[in-house]
């Protein structure tokens, strides 16, 4: 390995050593800040999120946001190593956090640090976030009205996850509905009453057979799940309220609203449905975009993501979202990351950001 291979190896090694289970990042906050600062960078802290500035910012030029997260879910079970004690085995390093996304977050950390003083048609902002794993408030909620109150506009961005190295270039986005349907108790010997189970399997049986509206290209029609219910308190009571759960997955065509809209007009009077959050929105960027030009001359393969991200809360910022490692090891027992894909994104990561047209 390269003297620089080496040290992105070491870096990814101490952030996993770091635990940084989503709301305790404090110390890999710290950790990035110092390792920048230790580089000859002035970097800043908005909350526990980690931002630096190429070295010739320029507000009159767009920027694009170089941006990964920091935090991991907790380690889930069937672990058979230490989660937290990096191991490299062969080309693989173990440990949590490795695979989603600190590779992502040491390759865009190295791509800043090597190009942050080049001559290009963007500014770079690196953004280390806190919270992606649970949507938090700290995280980018946070940071992108932060940088807006301190003139700092992001116009583009390259959002850092484990995606095979392939562009996803869309993403649904999720709206979770908490369903009630109403009846009226009564003996089950009896058939007296009004059955709301019943009332709810009409709903469901409307909602299994409608077509959601305004497909989009890219991602095709917006997609929905009945996947939880509950009703009744005892085998010889009629029950009186069923709840139920629709998970609905949006695209850039049919929005939260209109996805919300179009059940709300199949469900009878006696059902309501109350949104958890319209937060998650679909992300989709036009194959005419520069960012998406760069990725296409850098002959990367363009798919769409079956997963969520903090691209889903960069809401009119055309961006897109790649990085090494493999998706399905995320959250995962002994998860790791091949470490040739770090080198690989290295390349990719500067391949692209030259390759911006503006």
């Amino acid at each position: 390995m390269t003297e620089r291979e080496v040290q992105m190896v070491d870096l990814l090694s101490q952030m996993i050593a770091t635990p940084s289970v989503t709301g305790n990042e404090e110390a890999v906050s710290d950790l990035l800040t110092k390792y920048l600062s230790s580089r000859g960078c002035a970097p800043r802290r908005f909350g526990l999120n980690v931002v630096a500035l190429s070295d010739d910012f320029n507000s009159s030029r767009p920027t694009l946001m170089l941006n990964s997260h920091l935090d991991t879910v907790a380690p889930v079970a069937g672990w058979q190593r230490d989660a937290f004690s990096p191991v490299v085995e062969g080309e693989r390093l173990y440990g949590l956090g490795s695979n989603d996304a600190g590779g992502s977050v040491v390759a865009l950390t190295t791509t800043f640090l090597q190009m942050r003083g080049e001559t290009l048609p963007v500014n770079l902002l690196l953004a280390l976030t806190v919270e992606e794993e649970r949507g938090g408030s700290g995280g980018m909620r946070a940071l992108l009205p932060a940088l807006d109150a301190a003139g700092i506009r992001v116009n583009m961005a390259l959002v850092g996850e484990p995606t095979s190295l392939e562009c996803a270039v869309a993403e649904r986005g999720l709206v979770v509905l908490d369903c009630e349907t109403r009846g009226i108790a009564g003996h089950a010997a009896r058939n007296t009453g009004r059955n709301a189970l019943y009332a709810a399997l009409d709903d469901i049986d409307r909602l299994r057979r409608m077509t959601m509206p305004a497909p989009s290209p890219t991602l095709g029609p917006a997609r929905l799940a009945v996947t939880q219910i509950e009703a009744g308190s005892r085998h010889n009571v009629i029950p009186d309220l069923c709840k139920w759960v629709v998970d609905i997955r949006t695209t850039d065509t049919c929005t939260n609203e209109m996805a919300i809209e179009a059940v709300r007009n199949q469900l009878g009077s006696d059902t309501t449905a109350t949104p958890r959050s319209t937060r998650i929105r679909a992300s989709a960027i036009s194959p005419e975009h520069p960012l998406t030009k760069a990725v296409a001359k850098a002959g990367v393969k363009c798919v769409t993501s079956a997963t969520t991200s903090d691209m889903s809360l960069l809401h009119n910022i055309p961006s897109v979202k790649m990085g090494p490692g493999h998706s399905h090891l995320s959250h995962t027992p002994d998860e790791y990351l091949p470490l040739p894909m770090l080198k690989e994104a290295l390349q990719l990561y500067s391949t692209v950001i030259r390759n911006i047209q503006i």
